[in-house]
């Protein structure tokens, strides 16, 4: 048996996790088999909820604008662009949880108790500064995006009841979120994530629907891109919409297969974008310049018991994809004070609650919704999904005798080794300049305008000046 697992961590086949999720899947009583759909996470198809529900939560209302700002051509062709870029460096952020956790299998290293993280990642392939640094961006892409989540529920829910203003409602939501520090890890996640993907699903072919059905308003406009800022404004949105993979190595460490994810996250990709391109194109097509001033887009769309559904169905989303990027911040946490093994939910829980107070004080500062996505894909999606893995991965395998021990060997139709360097050094440098440079300049010009307009803490941003 001994050998038998050495060949196996060697292979990097991971047979003992689909031995566990075998034997998890065993007992065939209906009680048994309800906890494990419902409780249970680990399959192929939990990593695809996740990833899908995942990605579109986060700008599916916010797309719109994005394209109002780019124009419809640049709006399409960015989201297929960094669709594709977004699919590119999660492969290689799976490539290099692979290589870290066969190197350390090898070494008798048993992670049944412990949550691979993608610092732990960095650290075991390339060092501590490396860990340092992704660790930081990772962390505060998390932070960030935990608080767009909350920023989102309360702009959703003022367009059902606006007798409350949205900073009262983000202090509401603050403390229904807080819950999630009762949610042990990312196998407890898997019929959330099933419901959620169901939901933006929902949601984005309403949006396309409802739009239709409306028309273009009257004396509609189409003047995207008129700026420089907000061209590169809705660029970076659209950067952020396919980066949502800070959770990946989290995802993969709770599947059974976690091989598989490569092609699952493709697959999610290509869904997303039939939800994305129809709802956003056509919201833009209704509505045209009015998204400008509207960054919600169900902001302008008539009140009716289906719109009230679709904002009722986005806001249990949101508190999903909340919990999808707190966790990792708690795991952080937990190794920091060293309580991550204890086995006592109560104590783990009560340990977490500090990570949710400074995401709610953010949230409560910065209620932009939609600017301040585009600074999150700009300052730290560009680093934290994009340039970090394609780095990481050339200096992991940069000397021969890595890459011909390498567990998983680059596909031929790239040209191997070849190949896989050139479309990294693109991604590198294209992010660099385009995403973080160009964009982050955009984005930031396109914030200060936010806060020099409605400043910090503002009671109700982007509400009608009667209700403001």
């Amino acid at each position: 048996m001994a050998s038998e697992k050495v060949e196996t961590v060697i292979a990097g086949n991971y047979l003992e996790m689909e031995r566990e999720g075998e034997e998890a899947n065993s007992n065939n009583s209906v009680r048994n088999k309800l906890s494990n759909f419902f409780w249970h996470g680990g399959s192929v198809y939990d990593a695809w909820f996740s990833c899908s529900s995942n990605q579109v939560a986060q700008v599916l209302l916010t797309l719109p604008y994005s394209f109002s700002q780019l124009g419809l051509m640049s709006g399409i062709i960015f989201q297929l662009f960094y669709g594709l870029m977004g699919s590119w460096t999660a492969y290689l952020i799976s490539v290099l949880y692979v290589e870290y956790r066969t190197r350390k299998e090898r070494e008798k290293v048993d992670f049944r108790n412990h949550v691979i993280q993608w610092f732990e990642v960095l650290d075991g392939l390339l060092g501590k500064h490396w860990r340092n640094i992704g660790l930081f961006f990772n962390c505060t892409f998390l932070l960030f995006g935990s608080v767009i989540q909350l920023v989102a529920c309360a702009s959703n829910i003022y367009y059902i009841n606006d007798n409350l203003d949205k900073r009262t409602w983000t202090y509401i939501f603050g403390a229904c979120c807080a819950t999630t520090v009762f949610i042990p890890s990312f196998h407890n996640y898997r019929i959330w994530s099933f419901v959620g993907l169901l939901m933006t699903t929902y949601t984005a072919w309403y949006l396309t629907i409802a739009s239709l059905l409306n028309g273009q308003v009257e004396g509609v406009k189409h003047s995207g891109p008129t700026t420089m800022v907000l061209y590169f404004t809705g660029a970076t949105n659209i950067l952020y919409t396919f980066g949502g993979h800070a959770v990946t190595v989290e995802i993969m460490h709770a599947m059974w297969k976690p091989q598989k994810f490569k092609l699952i996250y493709l697959i999610a990709t290509t869904y997303v974008l039939t939800l994305t391109l129809p709802s956003a194109s056509a919201v833009y097509w209704a509505f045209g310049d009015a998204l400008l001033t509207h960054s919600n887009a169900l902001s302008l769309l008539p009140k009716t018991r289906f719109r009230d559904a679709a904002v009722i169905l986005m806001l249990i989303h949101q508190f999903i994809t909340f919990g999808f990027a707190c966790t990792p911040l708690y795991f952080v946490w937990e190794k920091f004070i060293r309580i991550h093994d204890t086995k006592s939910l109560f104590k783990r829980a009560i340990a977490r609650l500090p990570v949710v107070i400074p995401i709610w004080f953010l949230a409560i500062v910065f209620p932009f919704f939609g600017p301040i996505n585009s600074s999150v894909g700009s300052l730290l999606v560009s680093f934290t999904v994009y340039i970090i893995p394609a780095l990481a991965h050339m200096l992991t395998f940069a000397s021969p005798s890595a890459r011909e021990n390498a567990v998983e060997q680059p596909p031929s139709f790239l040209g191997r080794w070849v190949g896989l360097y050139c479309t990294n050094i693109f991604v590198v440098a294209w992010i660099f300049i385009v995403g973080f440079g160009f964009g982050g300049w955009a984005s930031m010009v396109n914030f200060v305008h936010q806060i020099n307009t409605f400043g910090l803490f503002t009671k109700c941003y982007q509400c009608p000046p009667h209700k403001a």
